[in-house]
């Protein structure tokens, strides 16, 4: 009989001081804001695109990354599939992905159908944190990007609530994360839609942000995953932020080109660490 089994319904906690709780949050989580003020990558955005590629980087336990998402719960869309429909369709080969993740899917011809989104979600968010080289930073916003010579050297962080809270109150100044490569995973629509690349059309690094064109799937999985590149020095887009920058078509509710984009975007940033030999801990 196991020991969980034995344990009667009425049982009693151990006791503990109220201050303990705080005193184990608060130097837990401030060591990580020390430890992580200086990484390889920094992901902005735990959509489905940016959770796959802090997946790709927990098989390079070398190189330390911040993942940052401004909503307490990280997922972005992929808890639902589409109009708030829980199933999930993602088209092969991205499957793939999903094996390496160990989810089970139905299979059709040249699809394949989660039960619920928020088992890929769920899943890969488990994965991701008990990683040993990523940290999630959650309800904490990228309020700019730092800049040096025309290259992106990492993001201006604050609290999410703070960064809403903007014009309330007097100067409310952020704190920064220093990186080598900046990964942009920032989506489309909403509050924070593409405000990577839009930030930096407003400085002049590139020319505009022509945004979405009108939905064709086929046309815009491909396009998003072919486009996931490096747009300006020490800044790689990634997943819908791809289709906001370069114009592409919307691809409505199928995600097989955020978790490939993902994928592709983690690898180009190892490829360029692994190059320059940058990587933390080297």
């Amino acid at each position: 009989m196991s020991a969980l089994a034995q344990l009667p319904l009425d049982a009693t906690f151990a006791p503990i001081k109220e201050a303990d709780v705080s005193r184990e949050m608060t130097t837990r989580y401030m060591q990580d804001m020390l430890d992580f003020a200086e990484v390889d990558v920094v992901i902005v955005g735990a959509g489905p695109a940016g959770l796959s590629a802090a997946y790709e980087f927990t098989k390079h336990p070398e190189i330390k990354v911040a993942l940052i998402e401004a909503s307490v719960a990280p997922g972005g869309g992929a808890w639902v599939g589409g109009q708030l429909f829980t199933p999930m369709v993602v088209r092969k080969p991205a499957h793939l992905f999903l094996d390496d993740l160990n989810i089970q899917y139905d299979e059709k011809e040249n699809y394949v159908v989660l039960k619920h989104a928020g088992l890929f979600t769920s899943t890969i968010l488990a994965k991701v944190i008990a990683s040993s080289n990523v940290k999630l930073f959650n309800a904490t916003s990228v309020e700019d990007l730092i800049i040096r010579n025309g290259t992106v050297a990492g993001v201006v962080t604050n609290w999410a609530l703070v960064t809403k809270a903007h014009g309330t109150q007097s100067c409310m100044d952020p704190q920064v994360i220093e990186s080598k490569i900046t990964i942009s995973s920032c989506g489309h629509d909403g509050p924070f839609g593409a405000t990577g690349v839009k930030r930096l059309a407003e400085l002049g690094l590139i020319k505009s942000v022509p945004g979405l064109g009108a939905l064709d799937m086929n046309a815009a999985e491909d396009a998003v995953v072919a486009k996931t590149q490096e747009i300006i020095p020490g800044m790689i887009v990634t997943g819908m932020e791809v289709a906001e920058a370069y114009g592409t078509a919307r691809m409505g509710p199928t995600f097989g080109a955020m978790l490939l984009s993902g994928r592709k975007a983690a690898i180009l940033a190892v490829q360029q660490l692994k190059g320059s030999k940058a990587a933390v801990g080297k």
